[in-house]
């Protein structure tokens, strides 16, 4: 952003113009388009966030939640994304759920969490879709059906979660919510491969391996491939879009 269009956004910003401070308030805390000033960014947000902007009250919520400009404060960081969230703001929604997940700002609550993720989920965001899944998949919060596990991992597998593409070969694997499908199970397994995840990786060869899906590769010691496995799909852990470990899966 030029100097001239900063200059204006200026202006309107101090005639008190909500958008045009939330547009400051993310120049300043991103640092493009003006010099990176986490102090000059929560200036601006908080104004417009007073002022009922629900993107500045999102971005006050990850500043207070990433302790950037403020000491770490999850209480506040909640606050602020439950103000955008509860005007339709899906990454907040999405915020919001991760904290009632964890217990961070307060206790923890696996059932606003469901209820926050599906929000977002309904909405399209990706990690809130996984995130629901996971919950559906290990009664988490709502009872535990995997089908609907199936349903929601599928929508994120659709936008690109390696996460979610390795839980749904899973389960086509297991015939979990979904008829078993060994062919199905490999390509999304090979998709989330693909993508860097390494628990997929380890899950495909194995596949090449039993030739399940897959066309059977040239047999070889198995050098501890059961034993890696049993990591991979047995026992797998949840894991959150967002890489956060979820311990006590059930599966």
């Amino acid at each position: 952003m030029t100097e001239c269009e900063r200059r204006w956004f200026r202006r309107a910003a101090d005639q008190g113009h909500a958008a045009a401070q939330c547009d400051l308030g993310l120049l300043y805390r991103t640092g493009l388009g003006a010099p990176q000033d986490f102090a000059k960014a929560l200036e601006w947000f908080r104004l417009a966030a007073d002022q009922g902007e629900r993107m500045a009250q999102r971005n006050l919520g990850l500043m207070y939640a990433n302790g950037q400009g403020v000491p770490q404060d999850y209480s506040e960081a909640a606050k602020w994304y439950g103000l955008a969230a509860e005007q339709g703001d899906l990454d907040a929604q999405y915020h919001l759920g991760v904290l009632h997940l964890k217990g961070l700002g307060g206790r923890q609550d696996y059932r606003q969490a469901a209820i926050w993720f599906r929000r977002a989920a309904e909405q399209g965001n990706a990690k809130a879709q996984h995130d629901l899944g996971a919950m559906y998949g290990n009664g988490y919060g709502v009872p535990q059906n995997y089908a609907e596990a199936a349903k929601w991992y599928r929508l994120a597998a659709d936008q690109g979660i390696a996460n979610a593409q390795l839980r749904l070969a899973i389960m086509y694997r297991r015939g979990e919510g979904v008829p078993q499908d060994y062919i199905a199970a490999a390509a999304l397994c090979r998709l989330a491969a693909v993508r860097g995840l390494a628990d997929a990786q380890s899950l495909l060869g194995y596949m090449y391996d039993e030739g399940s899906g897959v066309l059977k590769t040239t047999p070889r010691p198995r050098n501890g491939f059961a034993s890696q496995l049993s990591k991979v799909d047995p026992a797998i852990n949840m894991i959150s879009a967002g890489g956060t470990l979820m311990a006590g899966a059930r599966h």
